[in-house]
């Protein structure tokens, strides 16, 4: 077998040959392979440990492998493999601390699942026991009203700068604000949501739909950005279709516009709700904390997880073991409950997908 595998030439002899010998498809793992052997020769002598022999098989590997198709494929296409590989090895590095993240809540939050961590709440329990199920309620309910605030204003606004206000003063003006609350911290949400309640309710003010309403700030632009990229997808024919036909402008938004980017708009709006829902400092501001089940929003405190992780890292209690667990405990959940809502957001973004035939 030869090291190299030649294309086939269709040129006449004495010609300039139109394509050049190209490396076999196994060229990779075998430049692999003569990495990883460059990388652990020296690990074996200087005692490296396995991450300065990773960097090491990477580094000879973006050697080996462009050297190798410089000397066979010519210089161009030495630099495209040159290039994937750095984009590999760039992808891999990113991998790595997810993976490490990952990882390690796995394994310090899955020996604390159990059914009396899902059914039971803090209440009355000091040290050993209880549970996640007055946290996973109070999430729940403070991001469905966040959600339910967040949408139909977000939305909304998102109609009125690609179909009515588009190109006009207003338009840019909103455009920019909505870009400004982008990067506007989370806490400053929570500041904005305890101000707003205390001049209703007084100071020291602690409400769910406190939280629902600092989480619904940081929701809208979200919301808005996302829904507004996909109605400007919508092919302008479909809109001079309907006017063609006698179509009022509100219906043809209605009927055939919002339909046509429902996909994208649903998926924008279930990865806002999982931006959300993981947030800290506006709920520690002020929803507070509570060890016991409220399903009212609208009444006294409300737990959520990222509280709950944060209270029980924090103030662990008496022996500090068994909040420390709970906290990892709970932040696998969180992490399962953000990913199935990505998930959801893919099925989604499938299922409502406009289908086109042959």
């Amino acid at each position: 077998m030869s090291l190299t595998d030649e294309a086939p030439c269709t040129s006449t002899p004495g010609s300039i040959p139109l394509s050049r010998p190209r490396l076999p498809r196994w060229a990779p793992l075998l430049a692999m392979a003569i990495a990883v052997a460059i990388a652990i020769l020296p690990a074996l002598f200087l005692g490296w440990g396995p991450v300065a022999v990773v960097c090491l098989a990477a580094l000879a590997f973006l050697a080996v492998l462009p050297g190798w198709s410089l000397a066979v494929e010519g210089s161009r296409k030495a630099t495209d493999r040159l290039a994937a590989g750095l984009i590999w090895t760039g992808f891999a590095i990113a991998l790595v601390p997810l993976a490490t993240l990952v990882w390690q809540v796995i394994d310090n939050g899955l020996p604390v699942l159990s059914a009396e961590f899902f059914t039971f709440s803090m209440r009355n329990v000091v040290g050993e026991g209880g549970g996640i199920y007055h946290a996973i309620v109070g999430t729940m309910v403070v991001t469905l009203y966040a959600t339910l605030i967040s949408v139909p204003i977000g939305v909304m606004a998102a109609v009125y700068l690609i179909e009515y206000g588009a190109g006009s003063r207003m338009a840019r003006t909103v455009t920019f604000l909505v870009d400004v609350m982008t990067g506007i911290p989370s806490i400053v949400a929570g500041l904005f949501a305890y101000a707003l309640f205390v001049i209703f309710f007084g100071p020291g003010v602690r409400l769910g739909i406190g939280g629902s309403v600092a989480l619904s700030v940081l929701m809208i632009p979200i919301v808005v950005r996302s829904t507004e990229e996909m109605l400007k997808l919508v092919p302008e024919e479909l809109r001079e279709a309907a006017y063609a036909l006698g179509v009022p402008k509100w219906r043809t938004i209605t009927k055939v516009v919002l339909p046509t980017a429902m996909a994208g708009i649903i998926t924008g709006i279930t990865l806002a709700v999982a931006r959300v829902m993981g947030e800290t400092a506006p709920l520690l501001i002020i929803a507070g904390d509570t060890d016991s089940a409220n399903f009212n929003a609208f009444a006294e405190r409300m737990a959520t997880l990222p509280v709950f992780i944060y209270y029980s890292y924090m103030q662990p209690g008496i022996p500090p073991q068994f909040g420390r667990e709970r906290a990892w405990g709970a932040a696998l959940v969180l992490i399962a409950i953000v990913m199935a809502l990505n998930l959801l957001a893919r099925f989604i973004s499938g299922y409502f997908t406009p289908k086109t035939g042959r």
